[in-house]
């Protein structure tokens, strides 16, 4: 505020005065935006430097000039800065007995400045001057920015609120307004209550001390109270829709984040699947190695086997040959024979329980087994009927294609009939207007041989009338008066025929608007058409992403199954550790689900792929549609300017025709 200061002082000392010391005082008080200036006499070089300053200043938002003494020179000066201002909200002129200068200067101020909301101008004389308070109610009208506005004490007369109701019909902005204690009377009351049903937004209007009836105040108060009614529903309306936006923006919001934060698990289990499969493959390489140590091992243990049982057969022989020699030792035969029973015995229970136990582990596989197959089914079946719902829905975008080409093509068909039948009219048109002109000519060349003929008659007559003259002198004069008569009634004659045929034309011209404007009806209903059509596109496209979405979760359901799946095999795979034999088919089953899963993969993919064609196609095909739509439109406005030039063309020959014709120059001087 001490740049505002400091420039009021410049300014002041280059117009060659000195500041006053009351604006500087009010000035290094200066509360934040606003300027208080009541009761302060201030001189026309104050006014002019305030003016000045106002043009640029953004920090004031409230002006407060009541009694002043402002002279008309100040006034305008004001005014005339406060035009440019952009910020202030808020003036107040009150008791600064503003007259004609200060009307007009506050009629150009509303209709240049656009920041003013509220202004007051109590006990002043505007209604003093009917032209000024014209002038400034003009402005009034033209403004679309003021909320508030004070008139009370202003010698407002009945004209004056009059021009006042006229500026009300304009204005669309003004809420309150305050005409108390002033001369409206009864004419006047009943302008401002024929005014107010073209108001919408002025809800209170002060007409106390106005010798205005009762029943024009009722009329008022009935008035404003639908206003007010009407303002109050308009900003219930603004804080609902208010509400509603910013509730939709926060749920666009929620539902970005949500997809964020899907896009992210979604992302994350991806990574964990390609971990689990590493960790998978890793395992299934672990599996072979021990797989191929236990063979080695068993064809050792094999070996081994076969080396006893060589070694068995030899000693059996030497039994044999030796049976002499070992008959003194048959007791310690017995007793080794017996131990080797009883540990053969013990053997054989042993082989049995190991037997028994590898039969139920066995079953136990087979029963995993048989439910990852069933699983697998479920998952072969799912895939199925999700195939079948992608061919539904790629049906059904085949058959809205057809339906939309077919649109297409009849809106194409019907804009070309449109416009067979509108050049079928313009030539029948083009016809009649060539056989009607032929038809006025020839109208016009007899009457005027006829005329000529009449005119030839006419002179013989004279002729013989001026030999015979001084016999025939009295005689002549009437024939000569009842020749005038007749050609009088000639001449207005053909000027009925030729108002006749100018209606005629005229009735012809309408005739071709109105098939104009049954031509722009068709091409409104197509545009209709079209946006149904639209509309439908749109409808269709949800529905794709419903089912793109319904993928993904399907997609989301196998990389489920696909983990649970490898959690199953892992399990089942630690324990038949000991099952050698059963291993190799229990990898070879879970390769097989592998290849089937990156199959239905695959097959998922490629779904999408064609699904995303066929949405592009479908883009494409619209775009088409809304070229197609923007050429027709171009084509009608271009047929349009076509009708009119011909209309124009068609006029104003008429008119030169008219002009140029040989019964204007006989006609009398009007």
């Amino acid at each position: 505020m001490e740049e505002f200061r400091r420039s009021y002082s410049r300014l002041c000392k280059e117009s060659g005065s000195e500041p006053q010391e009351a604006v500087l005082q009010q000035l290094h008080q200066l509360p934040r935006g606003r300027l208080d200036l009541a009761t302060q006499s201030l001189t026309v070089d104050t006014c002019r430097a305030l003016g000045k300053l106002l043009q640029s200043q953004t920090l004031l938002t409230e002006l407060v000039l009541s009694d002043c003494m402002l002279s008309e020179e100040g006034t305008t000066l004001l005014l005339q800065g406060l035009c440019a201002n952009t910020v202030i909200r808020f003036l107040d002129l009150k008791g600064n007995n503003l007259r004609a200068a200060g009307a007009e200067a506050l009629g150009k101020l509303l209709r240049q400045n656009q920041s003013i909301q509220s202004l007051t101008l109590e006990w002043n004389n505007l209604g003093t001057w009917e032209d000024a308070f014209a002038t400034f109610c003009g402005g009034l009208a033209a403004n679309s920015t003021l909320q508030q506005l004070d008139l009370r004490n202003n010698q407002i007369s009945h004209k004056g609120a009059e021009e006042l109701a006229l500026a009300l019909k304009g204005n669309a902005a003004l809420q309150q307004l305050d005409l108390r204690w002033n001369n409206v009377g009864l004419l006047g009351g009943r302008a401002l209550v024929n005014c107010l049903p073209s108001n919408r937004t002025l809800w209170r209007l002060d007409l106390a001390g106005n010798n205005v009836p009762s029943d024009v105040l009722r009329a008022v108060e009935q008035a404003m109270e639908h206003n007010r009614d009407r303002h109050t529903a308009f900003q219930e309306t603004q804080t609902r829709t208010h509400l509603l936006s910013k509730e939709v923006q926060y749920l666009q919001e929620e539902k970005s984040k949500q997809f964020l934060d899907l896009m992210e698990t979604i992302d994350k289990q991806r990574e964990e699947m390609a971990r689990s499969s590493q960790a998978s493959a890793a395992r299934v390489g672990q599996l072979q190695e021990a797989l191929k140590e236990r063979h080695s091992i068993i064809n050792a243990l094999k070996a081994k086997l076969q080396m006893t049982e060589a070694a068995l057969a030899l000693s059996e022989q030497k039994s044999q040959d030796l049976g002499e020699l070992l008959a003194t030792a048959e007791q310690e035969r017995l007793s080794l024979s017996q131990r080797e029973e009883k540990e053969r015995r013990l053997e054989q229970q042993e082989a049995a329980e190991r037997e028994s136990k590898l039969l139920r582990d066995l079953s136990a596989a087979t029963e995993k087994n048989l439910l990852l197959r069933n699983q697998v089914d479920e998952l072969e079946r799912k895939l199925k009927s999700q195939q079948e719902e992608l061919f539904l829905t790629r049906q059904e975008l085949t058959n809205t294609s057809a339906e939309l080409k077919i649109r297409v093509v009849q809106a194409e068909e019907r804009l070309d009939v449109e416009k067979r039948r509108a050049r079928q009219n313009m030539e029948d048109s083009e016809k009649l207007r060539f056989k009607e002109v032929e038809h006025m000519t020839r109208h016009l060349e007899e009457s005027e041989r006829a005329m000529q003929e009449r005119l030839q008659r006419l002179e013989a007559l004279r002729l013989s009338l001026e030999e015979e003259l001084s016999r025939v002198k009295a005689a002549a004069l009437s024939e000569r008066g009842q020749a005038e008569e007749e050609l009088i009634k000639a001449r207005n004659q053909a000027r009925l025929e030729e108002q006749q045929h100018l209606a005629h034309l005229e009735e012809k011209l309408r005739l071709l608007a109105q098939a104009r404007d049954e031509a722009q009806g068709t091409c409104i209903q197509q545009k209709q058409t079209v946006a149904e059509a639209q509309a439908r596109a749109s409808h269709l496209s949800l529905q794709v992403e419903g089912q793109r979405r319904r993928i993904e979760e399907l997609q989301q359901e196998l990389s489920n199954k696909d983990q649970e799946k490898v959690a199953e095999v892992t399990r089942v795979r630690v324990e038949l550790q000991e099952q050698m034999g059963r291993l190799r088919a229990e990898l070879t089953a879970q390769e097989t689900l592998r290849e089937k899963v990156a199959a239905l993969e695959r097959q998922l993919k490629v779904i999408a792929s064609d699904h995303r064609e066929a949405l592009l196609d479908k883009e494409s095909e619209n775009a088409s549609l809304r070229e197609k739509l923007r050429l027709k439109e171009a084509e009608i406005a271009r047929i349009r300017d076509e009708e009119a030039q011909r209309a124009s063309f068609l006029q104003n020959a008429v008119l030169a025709y008219v002009q140029g014709s040989p019964l204007r120059s006989l006609s009398p001087p009007k």
